[in-house]
């Protein structure tokens, strides 16, 4: 029998997910009479305390008799129990230097770590992410941000929504003049940011029509790594494995957007190697365009240089000022660049984010787990295990023992 703990969540700020929501622990107790399950009090769960009682789920102070812990979030590490194998995100993988302890304790303690973020299919694809609900929120935020700076519309914050379909009765107080958004990424946070843009009725056109052509209508474009990449040798075409091999042999190729767009939803992964999308100095020139930034990657520093720290649900956004290259309250002066860059998007709409991870975990995850580990899913996304990094974490151990 392998014995289950849904865990509550630690981390401050406070997060209101959960692994596994009510009902798909009932359905993990009714189609595997191999698997027991249990769930830890929480006060601040999206899903409380009655609603797993309602299913016969129980409810318990003490997971410590557990085999294997979900949780959503970093577990605090004075919370972290020896000997047992852990699921969440853990931000260790690229050596994140405030999680430096955490990874140290979890090999002290003997504890297998898999992180979400490491779960991945035989084509390296991730099976299990909240990057949906990321990028609907991140849009959604980016409009409100819009409304917020040009006193154009009042709208509900999306945390103060019940759930998505709450959400949506929203979107016909969004009044929009004739502006260009402009959407990087492919990938399933860029589609849940155009999950927003066409259920709010704004137009989809192509990236060059974008560029080239006025419309009476406010309009989006979607860009993927091709359109606003080139090689640095100008003989050679953009290719996409060529790209993610050897990013640092490219450049942005972003400014013929910037010079157009009103409002940028940022939602490409950004590899360090790659170019920036723009640097300051591209914000300075007066062809710059872009008045709103909704980071929803949120790389401190990294693509987008006015994402210097992150915003938070209650304070998400602040100024930037291109000139000085620093910060400024928010919707303080025209000449600012006003920046969405809310870390924890997801947490935004809970619920239903919970609910699609949950199912993703159910589909692609647990079987591998309690059965057999199909192409190797788990052991592919396992950080460390009986005191160490397994080997495709080698590269961890400068960062575990303070020399990277």
């Amino acid at each position: 029998m392998i014995k289950i703990g849904i865990l509550k969540e630690g981390k401050i700020p406070v997060d209101r997910r959960v692994a596994i929501t009510p009902e798909q622990a009932k359905k993990i107790q009714e189609t595997h009479p191999e698997v027991s399950l249990v769930c830890a009090h929480s006060d601040i769960r999206c899903f409380s305390d009655q609603d797993y009682i309602d299913l016969n789920i129980p409810l318990t102070d003490d997971v410590s008799d557990c085999d294997i812990l979900f949780g959503v979030k970093e577990v605090p590490i004075a919370a972290l129990i020896p000997n047992k194998t852990y699921f969440f995100f853990s931000h260790t993988i690229k050596k994140q230097a405030y999680n430096r302890t955490l990874l140290q304790t979890i090999l002290d303690k003997n504890i297998t770590l898999i992180d979400y973020e490491t779960l991945t299919n035989t084509d390296g694809q991730r099976i299990i992410a909240f990057g949906r609900y990321a990028g609907i929120v991140g849009a959604y935020n980016a409009l409100w941000t819009y409304g917020k700076r040009y006193n154009l519309f009042d709208i509900r914050r999306a945390h103060e929504c019940f759930d998505l379909d709450d959400l949506k009765t929203e979107f016909n107080l969004i009044k929009l003049p004739k502006i260009k958004i402009v959407i990087t990424g492919g990938g399933r946070v860029a589609k849940g940011a155009m999950e927003i843009m066409n259920q709010v009725g704004i137009r989809r056109v192509s990236p060059h029509q974008f560029i080239t052509q006025l419309f009476d209508e406010p309009v989006y474009c979607q860009l993927n790594n091709r359109d606003y990449h080139k090689h640095k040798n100008e003989d050679k075409v953009f290719n996409r494995a060529e790209f993610f091999q050897s990013p640092e042999d490219f450049e942005s190729d972003f400014a013929p957007y910037a010079q157009v767009a009103d409002i940028l939803i940022a939602c490409a992964f950004w590899n360090p190697k790659a170019p920036v999308l723009f640097t300051r100095e591209d914000m300075t020139q007066r062809n710059f365009s872009i008045k709103v930034i909704a980071d929803v990657t949120c790389d401190i520093e990294g693509s987008i240089p006015s994402t210097l720290q992150p915003a938070t649900i209650d304070d998400p956004i602040y100024d930037y000022d291109p000139t000085q290259g620093i910060l400024a309250p928010p919707l303080s002066d025209e000449g600012n660049v006003t920046v969405m860059a809310v870390d924890n998007l997801p947490c935004e709409l809970p619920r239903n984010a919970s609910t699609d991870f949950g199912k993703e975990l159910l589909n692609n995850v647990l079987p591998n787990l309690i059965g057999e580990d199909k192409g190797g899913i788990i052991e592919r996304a396992t950080i460390a295990k009986g005191g160490h990094l397994t080997e495709k974490y080698s590269y961890l151990q400068d960062y575990v023992d303070g020399r990277d």
